[in-house]
C-alpha cells in the first residue's frame, strides 16, 4: 500500500525559518534509510503559505486568495509519499523521523494518509481509465525525470 505522510506546518515553518544543519543532516539519513529499505517514493517540503494560492471552487466561479493562510494546524510544511505493508509499518516509520526538539515550538504533528490504488474504484475505473491513467503517469514520470 502507497501512503502519504504529511507534516503538518507550525509557526517557525510559517515564518520561512529554514532547519538547523543538524536536523538536514537527520533528516538526510533518514531518507536514506527509507529509501534503502524500499518505503520512500517521493518526498519534498514546501514553501510557506504566505507564497501560496488557494482556489475555491463556487458554481461556475473561481475564487482566489493569496496567503498567507491563518490556521497553521491545517497547513502543510512537507510530505513524503511511502510504500509500506501496513498503516501498522508506516507508524513505526513516522516515529523514527527526526523532529528538532530545539526549535522554538518543539513540537511536530505527522498525518498519514492512504492512497487509493486503481482497484479500490471498482468496475468503474474501466479498461480505457485505466490505460489513460497509465499514460499520464508515465508522461509525469518523464517530467520528473527532467
Amino acid at each position: 500500500m502507497r501512503v502519504m505522510v504529511i507534516i503538518k506546518a507550525n509557526k517557525e515553518s510559517e515564518a520561512g525559518v529554514m532547519p538547523s544543519e543538524k536536523l538536514l543532516t537527520d533528516m538526510g539519513k533518514f531518507n536514506e534509510e527509507l529509501v534503502n529499505a524500499g518505503i520512500m517514493l517521493d518526498g519534498e517540503g514546501l514553501h510557506p503559505s504566505s507564497k501560496a494560492k488557494r482556489v475555491r471552487f463556487s458554481g461556475g466561479n473561481r475564487i482566489v486568495t493569496d496567503g498567507p493562510f491563518a490556521e497553521t494546524r491545517e497547513l502543510i510544511a512537507g510530505y513524503w509519499i511511502w510504500k509500506v505493508n501496513s498503516m501498522d509499518e508506516a507508524i513505526e516509520w513516522v516515529k523514527r523521523i527526526p523532529f528538532d526538539p530545539d526549535s522554538v515550538e518543539g513540537d511536530g504533528e505527522v498525518e498519514i494518509r492512504q492512497i487509493f490504488e486503481a482497484e479500490d474504484f471498482g468496475a468503474e475505473f474501466t479498461p480505457e481509465l485505466r490505460e489513460q491513467e497509465d499514460r499520464v503517469r508515465a508522461q509525469a514520470a518523464k517530467l520528473k525525470e527532467n
